[in-house]
C-alpha cells in the first residue's frame, strides 16, 4: 500500500539538500520470532554523505551482511529507520524505489557468481540500463564503461568465463557504474581475488571515486584495505558499532580493544 503524504515527508529539520544520502537511525535487526528470535544489529546509527567514502569493518558474524542488506533496501529493520535523502526507504513509493535502485549500486564480493555465465560482457553491462529504462545509446555507454575500468571495448562479445578474476570484477564494476549511481557500495570487492590483483582493483575504485565524484561505501573484514580507500571507518563487532572516526585516526590510534586486536592481526612485512 502506498504511504500517505505525511508518511512520505522528509525528516523534520532536514531539507533534501542537507540530508545524508543514506542514514540508519536507531536500527535494530532480528531474525526469527518470539523466544527464538536472534538480534544481530543493536541500535545502529550511521550516515553516508554525498562525496564521502565510508568503510564498514568487522569479522565474520559481526553483522556486516545484515547491515549491507538494510543499506541496499533489500530488507527492513526490526526497529529504527533507514532513509534515502531524508525519506524513509521502506515507505517509499515504487517510483522513488526505482530512483533509489539507480542511485545506489552494489559490487558483489565474488564476480564469478555475480556475473551470469550465459550472458556476454556487453549484455551484462547493458542490463541495468535496460532494466531501469535509461534512455541513450547503450552500445556507446558500454564501450565507455569498459574503457573506464581498464578493459577493451572489443570484449563485449565475450563471456565471463573467458576472463580472470580481476577482469571479471572490473566487468562487475562497469555494470554497477552503468546507471551513473551516486553511491557505489562495494561488498568485500577484493576478498575473492588473488593477492596480486587486489591492489589493482583497490586502485581502480579509488580512481573512479575521484574522477566521478561518487560516494563510496565499502564493507570489508580487511581494515588495511578500507584504510587505503575510505576517509572514514566504522568498526562493527557483535552487531554494534564500537568505534568510528577518520580512517587515519582509527588505524593509528584505535580506542577500542576490538579495533586494536584487528590491527594487531594485520600481516606486516619484515
Amino acid at each position: 500500500m502506498d504511504p500517505t503524504p505525511e508518511d512520505d515527508q522528509p525528516v523534520p529539520g532536514l531539507t533534501t539538500d542537507d540530508a545524508p544520502l543514506l542514514a540508519l537511525h536507531g536500527v535494530h535487526k532480528a531474525y526469527g520470532r518470539g523466544a527464538r528470535s536472534t538480534l544481530v544489529l543493536h541500535g545502529i546509527d550511521l550516515e553516508v554523505h554525498a562525496g564521502a567514502s565510508l568503510g564498514i569493518v568487522g569479522e565474520s558474524g559481526a553483522g556486516k551482511s545484515t547491515l549491507l542488506s538494510l543499506l541496499m533496501g533489500l530488507s527492513a529493520p526490526t526497529a529504527g529507520t533507514v532513509r534515502f535523502r531524508g525519506r524513509e526507504l521502506r515507505r517509499a513509493r515504487a517510483g522513488r524505489m526505482r530512483d533509489f535502485r539507480r542511485a545506489v549500486q552494489l559490487v558483489f564480493q565474488d564476480p564469478r557468481s555475480s556475473l551470469d555465465p550465459r550472458m556476454t560482457v556487453g549484455r551484462i553491462v547493458r542490463e541495468p540500463l535496460e532494466s531501469l529504462g535509461i534512455p541513450g545509446a547503450h552500445g556507446e555507454r558500454v564501450d565507455e564503461l569498459l574503457e573506464a575500468v581498464g578493459l577493451e571495448p572489443g570484449m563485449v562479445s565475450r563471456y565471463p568465463g573467458e576472463f580472470s578474476g580481476g577482469q571479471r570484477q572490473r566487468i562487475a564494476i562497469a555494470r554497477a557504474l552503468a546507471p551513473e549511481p551516486e553511491v557505489l557500495v562495494a561488498d568485500e570487492p577484493v576478498s575473492a581475488l588473488d593477492v596480486s590483483v587486489r591492489a589493482q582493483i583497490v586502485e581502480l575504485l579509488g580512481r573512479l571515486k575521484a574522477e566521478l565524484g561518487m560516494t563510496l561505501v565499502m564493507v570489508s573484514h580487511d581494515i588495511a584495505i578500507v584504510g587505503q580507500l575510505c576517509e572514514e571507518t566504522v568498526i562493527l563487532h557483535d552487531g554494534r558499532i564500537v568505534e568510528r572516526g577518520r580512517s587515519l585516526d582509527v588505524l593509528t590510534a584505535p580506542q577500542d580493544a576490538y579495533t586494536q586486536r584487528l590491527l594487531a592481526a594485520v600481516p606486516r612485512l619484515p
